[in-house]
């Protein structure tokens, strides 16, 4: 793209910026500096379209360009008036001087009003002047008088911006001084060359059209929220202005060596262009001169040290990354260093009222003494929440709490620096010591509120880790305690059964039929016993049978033989009643509901056990004849844990018998009315042949 093509393009959008800033300025409230601010984009628009259509050597553009420096004059009088109103009312001596600073400001601007048309009519003057001598002549008159003017109205500009705390105002001074620096910088060169610079008139017209933006940017906001470049975006525009510096010094470099090389510049270039970017990239890499620029630029360049939005991203997004393997103390330890760009970080947790080694990222923790316990800080810290330097511990000019409660242990670390307390609460968390950043020095204010806020988080993140840890170590307890109270259910009607056993041999001790039943109880009961040891053991699983299918009307007389002893139980239902159940699980549940029936019912009252089939589920019902129980006893109290209406009674069997019945695909309900008895349901899903392939 050509020069004349550049300076075409960008003038012409230019001039349709302003003509869009000239139209929204039209709608502005009558007043307030509306007629001065039309005036001024306007005519902007029409100076650049001229540059754009003929040129801005052109008679016409000449006078357009008068016409635009006097309107923006006018604007920046406008500004100081304004500023001037501010501020009255305060006395009359106060009063007095305002009036005298507008009479002063109102005679710089005519007199830079007037040197404006001075400069403008002499360098008009050259297309009508065909003398070389006489040409060139009113041509460098023409650059100064302009070039004077235009530092004077630059200057006027930044008096206005002054007179303002923020706002549109001083937005409009911003971009007044902008065209005007602009302006300054053009006339300088084409003083000292004595013609245009072009290739800096091109770029010209993409600066007023960023100008044009910025300032409709601020029109839309009211001048409420001031347009400002991020931190980011400032970096990377310094970034930008470094390599296109570097570039430019490449370019002279090899341009001189080029004139004074002779035969051997070539050479001389390669190995300059080489060797040049070769040390910029060593000197680039290292991490060193990278903090040290970091640091040297948010001082002198940023109103504050942090961009803080940007740190607390960066610290939640370093804790809560799931992906990262790294335990989340570390994690934490990482996230705070990462604020003051420490190399390491170490985190020491309260152990017996003293500290002790915690997590620790890139920190040698073999170095550590073995017993790096610190009462004394603990307390401190705890009391105070104070972020100690350990340099000034070391120096001697620290707090004198600082001095007394910082082991010798810590002070000897060459490479601790800083101590960063965790609060929770009342409490200490924990405590991080970060090491020394590349760039040594010390911590002000913004140091010590970021720290103290992200320790205070950290703090938090931590005691809640720790609440967490806590927390599943209560729910492993509380499923061990739930197991042992279901087994110690399972153990109470096992020792029943035994203790009937023993007190019906001594009446029949001689007869062989109960002999036999006697050693199948005992054998029956000391196979269940293992099995409630294997479910009382955390590392052994309790034993179940896959689910298979279990003959219901056979294992139901199995249960009710086993209980015959003790009292009559009668079965009657379907023979061929096939259960797709674990037989383990469906046993307990049978016997545990029998049992039940039996202490309710009265003596020789005997208890039924009805199986069935509907559809695709079978049904055993265990009927009693006993007490019965209340609608509203089975609906709040008949299957909640650990409630009984029985004096040695845990509360958990029929509880236990519906978790056995739904892990089994079923369901277990009752009927009951009070005084008439009661009627439990346990309903599975038959076993057919489809099933039972699908089960094997």
């Amino acid at each position: 793209m050509t020069i004349a093509v550049m300076i075409l393009w960008g003038h012409a959008l230019a001039a349709l910026a302003f003509s869009v800033l000239a139209l929204s300025a039209l709608k502005r409230p009558a007043g307030g500096g509306r007629a001065a601010l039309v005036a001024a984009f306007g005519l902007t628009a029409l100076w650049a379209l001229a540059v754009a259509g003929i040129g801005g050597d052109a008679p016409i553009a000449q006078l357009v360009d008068i016409l635009r420096n006097l309107a923006w004059l006018v604007v920046v009088h406008w500004l100081h008036r304004q500023g001037q109103g501010q501020g009255q009312g305060q006395g009359q001596g106060q009063g007095q001087g305002q009036a005298a600073s507008v009479s002063a400001v109102l005679a710089c601007s005519l007199t830079i009003g007037a040197v404006f048309v001075m400069g403008g009519v002499a360098t008009g003057m050259v297309a009508w002047v065909s003398d070389p001598t006489g040409t060139a002549a009113l041509l460098e008159l023409g650059f100064i008088l302009r070039l004077l003017a235009s530092i004077g109205a630059l200057l006027m500009a930044r008096g206005a911006y002054i007179a303002f705390a923020g706002g549109e105002q001083r937005m409009i001074a911003r971009i007044a001084a902008a065209i005007w620096l602009v302006e300054v910088n053009l006339l300088t060169l084409a003083w000292a060359s004595g013609a245009w610079p072009h290739e800096l008139v091109a770029a010209r017209g993409g600066v007023l059209v960023v100008l044009a933006a910025v300032l409709a940017a601020a029109f839309a906001r009211g001048g409420s929220r001031p347009v400002r470049l991020s931190r980011a975006a400032a970096m990377q525009s310094l970034s930008l202005l470094a390599i296109l510096g570097y570039f430019a010094l490449l370019g002279l470099v090899t341009g001189g060596l080029e004139a004074v090389g002779g035969a051997q510049a070539r050479v001389w270039q390669t190995a300059f262009v080489f060797g040049s970017t070769a040390a910029a990239l060593a000197i680039l890499s290292t991490g060193r001169l990278r903090a040290w620029t970091r640091v040297k630029l948010a001082k002198h360049l940023f109103q504050h040290r942090y961009d803080y939005r940007a740190e607390w991203l960066r610290f939640t997004d370093t804790l809560g990354r799931l992906e990262d393997s790294a335990p989340l103390d570390e994690r934490m330890v990482k996230a705070l260093a990462d604020l003051t760009d420490s190399p390491a970080g170490l985190l020491l947790v309260p152990d017996a009222g003293g500290l002790g080694t915690g997590a620790a990222w890139q920190w040698d923790v073999a170095a550590l003494p073995a017993a790096a316990t610190a009462p004394e800080l603990v307390q401190h810290l705890a009391a105070t929440g104070r972020i100690i330097e350990l340099d000034d511990v070391r120096a001697g000019r620290g707090d004198p709490g600082d001095l007394d409660a910082v082991p010798q242990w810590l002070i000897d670390l060459p490479d601790a620096w800083v101590v960063v307390p965790l609060p929770h609460l009342a409490t200490l968390a924990g405590v991080i010591v970060l090491a020394r950043p590349p760039i040594d020095r010390a911590l002000d204010w913004e140091d010590f509120d970021l720290l103290k806020v992200v320790g205070r988080q950290a703090g938090s993140y931590l005691a809640e880790a720790r609440a967490q840890g806590r927390l599943t170590e209560v729910e492993r307890f509380e499923e061990f305690n739930r197991r042992f109270a279901f087994i110690l259910h399972d153990i109470k009607n096992l020792v029943s059964q035994i203790s009937l056993v023993a007190r019906n041999a001594q009446r029949h001790a001689d007869n062989p039929a109960f002999r036999t039943d006697m050693i199948a109880t005992l054998n029956e009961s000391a196979t269940r016993m293992n099995d409630l040891i294997a479910r009382l053991s955390q590392a052994k699983l309790p034993r179940t049978d896959p689910p298979r299918a279990v003959p219901l009307l056979a294992l139901a007389q199995t249960v009710a033989s086993a209980r015959r002893m003790v009292h009559p139980v009668v079965v009657t239902g379907a023979p061929d009643a096939l259960a797709l159940a674990d037989p383990v699980r469906l046993e307990q549940v049978l016997l545990h509901l029998v049992q039940n029936a039996i202490e309710a019912s009265p003596p020789g009252e005997p208890v039924g056990i009805a199986v069935a089939i509907q559809g695709d589920r079978v049904i055993v019902e265990v009927i009693d004849q006993g007490c019965g129980m209340s609608a509203a006893f089975i609906r709040d109290r008949l299957f909640k844990p650990f409630v009984s209406t029985k004096p040695n009674g845990f509360g958990i069997g029929a509880f236990e018998a519906r978790q056995h019945a739904v892990a089994m695909g079923g369901t277990l309900d009752v009927t009951s009315r009070e005084g008439e008895g009661s009627r439990f349901r346990l309903t599975l899903p038959v076993a057919r042949a489809g099933k039972m392939e699908r089960a094997a």
